[in-house]
């Protein structure tokens, strides 16, 4: 009886990738009720115990989200991604090249308007959960499915992103449920 309810159980459950998605939407959704009510002023304030602004965090996000719309584009095209120019010169392992992008994205996009940042960002979440959608669950949860992610499922990138977006969104005050 035991292992007939677990089976139900299961049955009943959404997929993973459903689940993956899901939570990216919820998250999109928090991220874009508070940046869509924000002026240009508030976005442009000092953030507390940082240099950057919110802008520039909305920024930093957008670019990052670029290079994984380029893997999600490339596991429904079936190739190797093609990643951003502007992020093809700098080893990435390492922590010194991941804050050296960084530090690339903040002096290219610092500039920029807030509506500008904004658009960019919520057009490119959106593109990211449209292409997410389209990748087949078996493609996404396998870990030896793409040999450019070294034995990792697609998932983990997504994953990633989630995670990205809750490390700054905490620091932004925007909440998780």
């Amino acid at each position: 009886m035991a292992a007939r309810q677990e089976k139900e159980t299961c049955d009943m459950s959404p997929s993973m990738k459903r689940h993956i998605l899901a939570a990216l939407r919820e998250q999109f959704e928090q991220w874009d009720t508070v940046l869509a009510r924000l002026s240009d002023g508030e976005s442009a304030a000092p953030l507390p115990s940082s240099s950057w602004t919110i802008k520039d965090v909305v920024a930093h996000l957008w670019a990052w989200q670029q290079r994984t719309i380029a893997r999600m584009e490339a596991a429904l095209a079936d190739r190797e991604p093609v990643f951003p120019q502007w992020s093809t010169d700098i080893d990435l392992a390492t922590e010194d090249g991941v804050d050296r992008l960084n530090a690339r994205i903040y002096a290219t996009h610092r500039d920029h308007s807030w509506s500008s940042v904004y658009r960019q960002w919520r057009e490119g979440f959106l593109h990211l959960l449209d292409i997410s959608e389209r990748v087949n669950e078996q493609n996404l949860l396998d870990p030896s499915r793409y040999s450019w992610l070294d034995g990792r499922p697609l998932a983990l990138i997504l994953l990633t992103t989630y995670d990205h977006h809750q490390e700054h969104g905490e620091a932004l005050g925007i909440g998780y449920s």
